[in-house]
Parts: structure tokens; C-alpha cells; sequence
């Protein structure tokens, strides 16, 4: 009688002498490919529920970071910089996949383990799509049931694969002898079948991506025509010096830094997309899209930055902003005394919160629309976010905008409050060193340095440079369009001496407050300190 090495086979004790070993190499591979195929299966069956809604893989990414207080997308940032999304749903995978693995290796005795963990995948899936704002529950929950079962089903065929011939009878198991009575896979088989199991994997991520295609808000954004500004300030038509190295004036949309908790970029339509403006109101306001781009518009360049930003750091830029002055709405709303905070709250429920004053004090406060004249990326917000000149984002640049509340400061706390980031969020007097880059090997005699500092809502009056730590000697400024930019500045250093060198900077704001020496870091309040660059002469 012939003997397989069928699941029973698998889980029989150890002391049978005919029960059929497993390499462990196998049963691990066995279980990658099928938590491949599960979360692959999973992503397709989101995308043909809702196609241009969240999938389980981000949902559980969103969920990590909003559990985890914020560190992780901390550290994210910290590595990865604007690759942070990224980084992290690749990590989401990769944590499957080597929790598949440990499935494989486990369930190649314990079946109960291969079904116990693909059913916990598919609940921690289920409950991460339930708890996303944008995401629709009920497709969600089925593609995680749905993917459990598939990933069940693979580990279970592919198992039995995983197993190596027993010893002969009466021989001990660590004997090359084998029964010849017992067939298992080889391992040409083996690969075979789980090198399928793998390719189809890939074919359905495949699919997936070809099935969401163009999103509806790229669809919306592209059939947009912004009217032009009623009130416009220009920037710069020329600036007095250039360097090759140095940072535009403008920086484009494209290389315009992206940081945010959005693992899954919302997707909103401008034909449905509305905001209302309510709590301590008078008159609760809501407008559309068409009621927004047929108010007066306005258009200044403001330089906006992350509050992660190391010393020295590009997350940041200064672009040309279109919209709607945040102020206008306010009056139409009629804010009531006592609300000193307005909270900003995006589509997928992310909060910000600044003073109420900040709005009201005559700096550049608005509701964009444009950027760059250009309709908003949908990366940076599309159909409409918010701009505050001199506040970091975590407190005032909510995207993709859905509602304004006016309430009190001690009343609510933001999305990163809790986190252990400050309540105010003022950004600080910074400067950063362009050229020459770090580690370079610089001609000697005339040599450029330059870079940019910024202060936005107080303008930078004064930029000096240190060669050596010796004097503080003054750099030139380049044109600016407002206060709310950062400033290019350049120093000429006319006799640049062969040897190892390191430059630093400093900036004075249009207040006269000289930048901090004190090192700091981004938590919680934005980090400080002098940038320095080492460089060589030869």
C-alpha cells in the first residue's frame, strides 16, 4: 500500500518514524507566497469593490500610525524624508510576508496555526478598513475575509509539498535510508508550484494597478480652469545673482515636498467637494468649488515648511499660491468671541489647529486653490487646502479641506498635539547652506557660497556667513516678493586657501531677532541651530 505525505502525514507526532520531516526552507517559502497571493488578492478585490477608495494594505499602514502616536511616521520621515508613504507600505508588506513565513514554518505540524493566522490577518485587516475615514467598510471587510480564505487555502495545497521523505522503518529519522512506500514532492515541484503561486501574485498586483488607473481626482484636477488672481503679488522678475547649486526662488510642483498622514491620497471630485465653516459662528457657511473660484481670488509666493525639517533640511519650498483669503470667510461666518482657535480638517478626518488671530492679523492667510498657477496637485491637496504664512504645517496646512471649526484653544487638540508636538507652531528663523554641498572638493581663489534663509510672515533682513568659525561677515540678498518667502543670499569668498574647510550661516528676521545658536531638534516645536558645511579647497 502506498503511503502520502498527506496532511495527517504532516501533523503526525515526531516519534513516528514514518512521519515525513519538513524543510523548514519550504514550509517558509510555502508561507511567503501565500501571504503574496492573500494580500495580492486582498488589494484586488478593494479595487474592483472601490476603485478609488483606500485598499487593506494602506488602511493598515494608516492604522499603524495613528496607534503608534505618531512615532513611526516619525521615524519614517526622519529616514525616508518624502518616500515616508512608501517606505511604509512597503514595510506593511514585508511584515506580512515574513509573518507568512513564520505561518509556514509553524503550520507545517499545527494546521490550526495556518488557519488561526490568516483568519487573525483577515480580522486585523477588517478592523484597519472599518477605522479608515475614506475607505468603504463593507468592501473592505470582504476583501479581508476574502484574502484569508485564499491565503488558507494556498499554505494548506502548498504544505504537504514542504515535506522530505521519513526514514526507512526501523532506522533512526536522521538516516539518509528512506520508505519506499512514502511519496513526497521534490523539490523541483515544490519550486514549481510555489513559483506559480508567486507569479500569480504578481500578475493580480498587476491587475490591481491596471484597474484603479487614473484616479478621479487627476480626472476632476485636469478639466480645471483656475480664473485668474484679482490681487497678485509678483515674484522677482530677476534676481541680482545666480549660482549653480542654489535653490530656485520658486520651487516647482513637482519637487515640492509632500509630508503628511495621507498613506492613501484622497481622491476628490471638485463637482462634489464642498467645506463648511462652523462651531463658534454666527452664520455657518459652505461653499463649493464654483462658489470658491468666483470670489475675488489672490496670489502671493509663501514659503511653507514641515516641522520635521532637520537643520539644514529641503522639507520645504516656496511656491506661488492661489485662493481665497481665509480672513473673507470669517467675516462672512461671523466668528464669535472667545473662539480662539480655527481647526482645519481634511477628508480623511486629519486635524490641524491654530490661534484664531493668526487668520485675522494681517498676514497671508487663504484657502488655496492654485499653486504655481496651476490647479493644486492632487498630492498637495486638490480641490482645496490651507496656507499660513509663518505657522508649520502640522498646525495649519490641512489638505484635500473639507471643514472649518471655530472653537477655543483649550477645547480640542489636533492631530499631533497629543503626539507630543507644541500646541503653536510658529516657524523659526532658519538658514541653510546650498553651495558649496558637503564634502566637496571646492578651486581655490574666488569661490560662491550661497543658499537661502527664510522667517515667513517677518522676512529675513540679514544673512551672514562663518569661514573657520572666524567673523560673521554679511552675504548679499536676492529679491524677494514678500516677507512670507524665504531669501537666495550669496557671499564671494575672494581668496578661497587649499585645505579642509567648514562654512556655517545665520539669518537676522525682520524683527531683528538673530537666529538661534542652540541646537535643537524638530520635536515639538521645529528644530534650531546654525547649518554647517564641511568642504574642501585644492
Amino acid at each position: 500500500m502506498t503511503v502520502l505525505a498527506t496532511d495527517r502525514d504532516a501533523s503526525t507526532p515526531q516519534d513516528d518514524p514514518r512521519a515525513p520531516a519538513f524543510s523548514q526552507s519550504r514550509a517558509a517559502v510555502a508561507g511567503v507566497v501565500s501571504a503574496g497571493l492573500a494580500l495580492a488578492v486582498t488589494e484586488l478585490v478593494s479595487v474592483i469593490g472601490s476603485r478609488h477608495r483606500p485598499s487593506i494594505v494602506s488602511a493598515v499602514a494608516s492604522r499603524f500610525v495613528d496607534l503608534t502616536a505618531g512615532a513611526l511616521k516619525d521615524f519614517a520621515v526622519s529616514v525616508f524624508g518624502t518616500n515616508d508613504k512608501a517606505a511604509l507600505l512597503t514595510g506593511v508588506v514585508i511584515v506580512s510576508l515574513l509573518l507568512g513565513a513564520l505561518l509556514g514554518i509553524s503550520g507545517a505540524r499545527r494546521r490550526w496555526v495556518v488557519v488561526a493566522g490568516f483568519a487573525a490577518f483577515g480580522i486585523l485587516g477588517a478592523i484597519c478598513g472599518a477605522a479608515d475615514p475614506q475607505g468603504s467598510t463593507t468592501v473592505l471587510v470582504i476583501a479581508s475575509l476574502v484574502g484569508a480564505v485564499v491565503g488558507i487555502a494556498t499554505l494548506t495545497v502548498l504544505l504537504p509539498m514542504a515535506a522530505t521523505a521519513p526514514a526507512a522503518t526501523g532506522t533512526p529519522r536522521s538516516s539518509t535510508a528512506q520508505d519506499p512506500r512514502v511519496k513526497v514532492a521534490d523539490r523541483r515541484t515544490f519550486l514549481t508550484v510555489a513559483g506559480g503561486v508567486g507569479v500569480a501574485a504578481a500578475a493580480t498586483a498587476l491587475a490591481t494597478r491596471a484597474l484603479r488607473g487614473t484616479s478621479v481626482a487627476t480626472k476632476s484636477r485636469a478639466a480645471t480652469v483656475l480664473p485668474p488672481a484679482g490681487h497678485s503679488v509678483p515674484v522677482p522678475a530677476t534676481q541680482p545673482f545666480s549660482a549653480d547649486g542654489l535653490t530656485p526662488y520658486v520651487t516647482s510642483n513637482a519637487d515640492f515636498y509632500r509630508i503628511d498622514t495621507a498613506i492613501f491620497v484622497p481622491q476628490v471630485e471638485a463637482s462634489t467637494w464642498k467645506m463648511t465653516i462652523g462651531g463658534m459662528v454666527d452664520h455657518p457657511v459652505t461653499v463649493t468649488y464654483a462658489d470658491l473660484l468666483g470670489m475675488d481670488l489672490v496670489e502671493e509666493p509663501v514659503t511653507i515648511a514641515c516641522v520635521s525639517n532637520e537643520v539644514g533640511g529641503h522639507l520645504i519650498g516656496n511656491a506661488l499660491w492661489r485662493g481665497v483669503p481665509l480672513a473673507k470667510l470669517l467675516d462672512e461666518a461671523g466668528v464669535q468671541s472667545g473662539a480662539t482657535q480655527i481647526v482645519g480638517r481634511s477628508v480623511d478626518d486629519f486635524t490641524v489647529g491654530f490661534p484664531t488671530e493668526k487668520a485675522l492679523d494681517g498676514r497671508t492667510a487663504m484657502i488655496a486653490v492654485g499653486m504655481n498657477g496651476e490647479p493644486l496637485p492632487v498630492k498637495h491637496g486638490f480641490p482645496a487646502r490651507l496656507i499660513v504664512a509663518g505657522l508649520y504645517g502640522y498646525v495649519s496646512a490641512t489638505k484635500w479641506l473639507k471643514e472649518i471649526t471655530l472653537t477655543r484653544l483649550e477645547d480640542f487638540d489636533a492631530f499631533w498635539i497629543p503626539r507630543g508636538w507644541s500646541k503653536l507652531g510658529p516657524v523659526k528663523t532658519e538658514s541653510r547652506v546650498d553651495i558649496p554641498r558637503s564634502g566637496a572638493t571646492m578651486p581655490a581663489g574666488k569661490m560662491t557660497i550661497a543658499g537661502v534663509a527664510w522667517a515667513p510672515s517677518r522676512g529675513i533682513s540679514r544673512v551672514e556667513v562663518s569661514i573657520d568659525k572666524g567673523p560673521w561677515v554679511e552675504a548679499r540678498l536676492g529679491e524677494v516678493a514678500s516677507k512670507n518667502t524665504w531669501v537666495q543670499w550669496l557671499y564671494d569668498w575672494a581668496n578661497a586657501t587649499p585645505g579642509s574647510h567648514m562654512v556655517s550661516v545665520r539669518a537676522t528676521d525682520g524683527t531683528g531677532e538673530v537666529q538661534t545658536e542652540q541646537p535643537a531638534t524638530p520635536a515639538p516645536d521645529g528644530a534650531s541651530g546654525y547649518h554647517y558645511r564641511g568642504f574642501t579647497v585644492g
